[in-house]
């Protein structure tokens, strides 16, 4: 796996670029809406988080990327076509779809210098956010499990995988 090294100041540059104005518990509080009651100021926020932060922190650090670099997005079950839905989410999972095309977009892009782009997406798993959205459900997982799946997935997942949405999901609520 490539690694990328930067400072700790940018790290905490890319990092308030692409949150800029966002807090963690204002997105729980619009994630679990409906359509009818989210603001504009809901709708941006939530695609500002899923989609535009991604996109910058791929943006920012492609000049870093080498050939065999593995770009890893995070989406969700609920972005995926055909998997089911909830209410209250549908913004939420229509920002998650979105990131999910936007991996398979970069995979083509980058094909040529070897890099690859592929999307976990992530079902279940015990969150504040899933807590808040489906109180009283207990996930399988908590965080830390999948955070291990993840940095495995990230190390050698390209070796299998390009262009991909995989999901990754024991239960749904």
């Amino acid at each position: 796996m490539y690694r990328i090294e930067l400072s700790v100041a940018a790290i905490m540059s890319l990092h308030a670029n692409s949150t800029s104005g966002f807090k963690e518990e204002e997105l729980v509080n619009v994630v679990d809406k409906d359509a009818e009651e989210m603001s504009d100021e809901d709708f941006d926020q939530i695609f500002n988080i899923n989609v535009r932060s991604p996109f910058r922190l791929v943006r920012d650090l492609l000049p870093n990327y080498s050939n065999n670099a593995h770009i890893v997005n995070i989406s969700s079950m609920g972005g995926v076509q055909g998997s089911v839905k909830f209410p209250g989410l549908s913004l939420y999972s229509a920002s998650k779809a979105a990131l999910a095309v936007f991996t398979e977009c970069l995979a083509e892009e980058f094909k040529s210098r070897n890099i690859r782009a592929n999307a976990l997406a992530i079902g279940a798993v015990q969150t504040e956010m899933l807590s808040n959205a489906f109180p009283g459900y207990k996930a399988p997982l908590k965080a830390s499990e999948m955070a291990g799946f993840i940095f495995d997935f990230a190390l050698n997942g390209q070796q299998y995988f390009n262009g991909k949405i995989i999901p990754v999901s024991l239960t749904t609520p």
